[in-house]
C-alpha cells in the first residue's frame, strides 16, 4: 500500500472501558486490521490531576500500564480494530473520551482518521457542532515506511506501520479545556499524546 493513499483512524482511538484500570488489552484477532496505541509518559498523570479520565468506546479495549493513572510513568493502551473500509482504512465506532469526572462534561474524538500523507489524525467532535477538525498532529509521518508481509500459505498480505508520533494539534489543548470546563493552560499546547502503530492484514490473490 503506497503511504500517501494510507489513511487509518486512529487513535487514537481504541477503547472500551467504562473507568479506566488496570486490564488486559485485547489482541488482534486473525485477519483483523488493528491500531495499537499507547499514550504519552505523563499523559495519563496530567489527565487525571485535573479529574480528566481518558477512555474509548466502541469495540475498542484499554489497559493501564503502571500502578494507576496517577503514577508520572503510567500509560493508557488502546487496541482499536479496523471496522470499515472506504477511503482507505480507518476506524468506524471507535471514540476516544476525555471525561471530567468533577463536573461530568465529556469531550469526543469519533471515528478519528489517521492520515499518514497529511501527517494529521482527525476526528468529530459532538460537543463542537459535530465538527470534523485535526485533533492530533504526527510528527514523524514523512518518515514512516510500511513493513509488508507476504504469507503464501495463507494467501495474506500484512502492512505494518509503527511509532506514529502523535501530539496535540495547535489550539486543541485549549478547546478540550473549554469543553471540559477545566481552567485555561491546564493542558499544555502541543502535548506530546502517544505513539501508535496501525497492522493491517488483507487477502493475497
Amino acid at each position: 500500500m503506497r503511504l500517501r493513499s494510507f489513511v487509518t483512524s486512529a487513535f487514537i482511538t481504541l477503547f472500551l472501558i467504562s473507568a479506566v484500570s488496570p486490564a488486559s488489552a485485547d489482541a488482534a484477532k486473525p485477519g483483523q486490521s488493528m491500531t495499537h496505541m499507547k499514550t504519552a509518559v505523563g499523559v495519563a498523570s496530567t489527565l487525571e490531576a485535573a479529574g480528566v479520565i481518558l477512555y474509548v468506546q466502541g469495540g475498542a479495549t484499554a489497559a493501564v500500564i503502571g500502578e494507576n493513572l496517577s503514577a508520572a510513568t503510567s500509560q493508557v493502551v488502546f487496541h482499536i480494530p479496523v471496522t470499515a473500509n472506504k477511503a482507505g482504512v480507518q476506524h468506524v465506532g471507535s471514540n476516544i473520551i476525555f471525561f471530567n469526572s468533577a463536573n461530568n462534561q465529556q469531550l469526543t474524538l469519533k471515528n478519528p482518521v489517521i492520515d499518514l500523507a497529511k501527517g494529521v489524525v482527525s476526528a468529530t467532535i459532538p460537543q463542537a457542532g459535530d465538527a470534523k477538525i485535526d485533533v492530533l498532529t504526527i510528527t514523524n509521518a514523512s518518515q514512516a515506511k510500511p513493513k509488508i508481509t507476504n504469507d503464501k500459505k495463507a494467501k495474506q498480505r500484512t502492512t505494518a506501520y509503527t511509532g506514529a508520533a502523535l501530539v496535540l494539534a495547535p489550539g486543541v489543548a485549549a478547546t478540550i479545556a473549554s469543553v471540559l470546563g477545566l481552567p485555561a493552560g491546564s493542558l499544555p499546547d502541543g502535548l506530546a499524546f502517544a505513539t501508535a502503530d496501525v497492522t493491517l492484514y488483507s487477502k493475497t490473490k
